[in-house]
C-alpha cells in the first residue's frame, strides 16, 4: 500500500528532475517500498543523464541529499538510484 507521504516523495524527485532535464515527458519514476527504506528510481532520457547527475556526482547528491532530509520526518530512509533509457 502506498501512502501519501511517499507520494510526496515521488513527487519531489519528479519536481526537481523536471527543472534539470530538456526531455520532461521522458522521466519516468518508480518506487520499490519496503520496511525502512523505499528506493526511488528515477528513469530519464541518455541525453539528460550529466544534467541530473552533475559534475563529479554533486546534483544527484544534492538530489539525494533533499529526498533524506524530507524523509527523516517519516523515519524511512529512501535511496535515489538514476537509470538512462
Amino acid at each position: 500500500m502506498i501512502t501519501e507521504s511517499e507520494v510526496s516523495m515521488k513527487n519531489l524527485v519528479e519536481f526537481i528532475a523536471k527543472a534539470l532535464v530538456d526531455e520532461e515527458n521522458r522521466i519516468e519514476i518508480s518506487e520499490i517500498a519496503g520496511n525502512q527504506t523505499n528506493i526511488i528510481e528515477l528513469k530519464v532520457a541518455k541525453e539528460d543523464i550529466g544534467k541530473v547527475i552533475g559534475r563529479q556526482g554533486r546534483t544527484a547528491d544534492a538530489i539525494r541529499t533533499i529526498l533524506n532530509c524530507a524523509a527523516a520526518k517519516l523515519s524511512k530512509r529512501y535511496i535515489l538510484q538514476i537509470i538512462d533509457e
